[in-house]
């Protein structure tokens, strides 16, 4: 099924290529482009079945935000993140998930999970309030998940912390315009949210610590093992894989730029060698990096379809692979980036375009290697890490 998904994005590849400036220019996926990526189906990929869903496995899902971000980068950044969202709301309640798709299952799920606001407890719910930052393609979608801390009687975080995931329909939070000022991924209107005093019912909640530790979609009685699989595989896989895909454009688009051109010392790049070991450098380390973002996600997979729960450890394994792949495909982008000469920076050339999307992308809080490889390591000593934020989205 996901093959026809791709199959009907590669059949629009070159309306997609050419809203790329568009979607710049509005600050958010142009509605051509989100309704190409609704029209393929490109969103209900992870989405139950019983909600008109795709429920494919995650790796098909990732090589389809893979092949959308090498045609435009901001449009496979949309794909891979909103995309993900159905997977979760898989094991929320079923009331929720009802209001959400129940009239519509192209109805589109924002976030982001990061709890920067505060949940109080009151009768049958939560009062909230906060601001988010970067809320990925949110100008399409009509519900959100909202990261959240659990507060006290006054507001504030309760202690010990303990952290929720928030379901709110659109007209319980508000889209901060020109909050998205950016040098790069421009077009997914990543735009600040902001709360103010919404009630938000027990049901519409997801318990943090259940979605990382992977007891709440057991608990929801899921047997598929797409959703068994551990949300610090999941929830990555979709920003992973579109900044891959974004380095598999740069390529698509250097080769393409190269194949003629003649350098100001009168060389052409047919003619030499320095360009043409950068060329094949940067394509195998691309491919290297797509083939192990797949073969992460594939191993997590088979792991839970046969029953296994992962360990800490392999979820840190996981995560290391997936922020090697990014670095790895970026770095190999950079070389040949600096290799298509000056005006492959003038704006109308796509090449710029992706270098900046694959250096914004990079930049995004699962992508920082630091904690990631720290606590890798730490596992591979069979040293226990310590807890707190080094062990966050593990």
């Amino acid at each position: 099924m996901a093959d026809g998904v791709l199959d009907t994005i590669m059949e629009r590849a070159e309306q997609i290529r050419e809203l790329g400036p568009a979607n710049e220019a509005l600050g958010r996926l142009d509605d051509k482009a989100a309704q190409i990526l609704k029209d393929a189906g490109a969103i209900r990929l992870l989405q139950p079945r019983a909600h008109g869903g795709l429920e494919v496995h995650p790796r098909e899902f990732a090589e389809t935000v893979m092949g959308i971000a090498s045609l435009d980068g901001s449009t496979g950044w949309v794909a891979g993140i909103v995309g993900v969202h159905p997977w979760e709301m898989a094991y929320a309640d079923p009331k929720v998930r009802e209001e959400i798709w129940g009239e519509d299952p192209d109805t589109w799920i924002a976030s982001p999970y990061a709890p920067m606001g505060i949940a109080r407890p009151v009768d049958g719910g939560y009062v909230f309030n906060g601001r988010w930052q970067f809320s990925s393609g949110t100008d399409h979608c009509d519900w959100i998940f909202l990261g959240a801390m659990l507060g006290d009687d006054e507001g504030k975080m309760a202690q010990p912390p303990r952290s929720l995931h928030m379901i709110l329909p659109r007209s319980d939070y508000e889209i901060v315009e020109d909050s998205w000022d950016v040098a790069g991924l421009k077009g997914t209107g990543s735009k600040d949210i902001i709360v103010r005093d919404a009630f938000v019912p027990a049901y519409r909640t997801l318990e943090y610590s259940k979605v990382v530790d992977g007891s709440a979609p057991r608990e929801a009685g899921l047997t598929n093992p797409s959703y068994l699989m551990p949300f610090s595989c999941v929830f990555p896989l979709g920003i992973s894989s579109a900044v891959i895909g974004i380095a598999e454009g740069a390529l698509h688009h250097h080769l393409a730029y190269q194949r003629n051109r003649v350098q100001i010392t009168g060389t052409k790049i047919k003619d030499d060698p320095y360009v043409l070991y950068a060329i094949s450098e940067a394509a195998e380390e691309i491919k290297t990096s797509r083939t192990a973002l797949l073969d992460n996600c594939s191993r997590m997979y088979d792991m839970v379809a046969a029953g296994h729960v992962p360990t800490f450890a392999e979820r840190a394994a996981g995560r290391r692979t997936q922020v090697r792949a990014a670095w790895r495909a970026v770095q190999a982008m950079n070389e040949i980036v600096v290799r298509s000469g000056g005006n492959a920076m003038r704006s109308d050339n796509p090449i710029q375009r992706f270098w900046r999307d694959a250096h914004v992308g990079l930049a995004h809080a699962i992508h920082v290697p630091g904690s990631v490889y720290h606590v890798s390591a730490l596992t591979d000593l069979d040293i226990e890490p310590p807890q707190g934020p080094m062990r966050s989205m593990i």
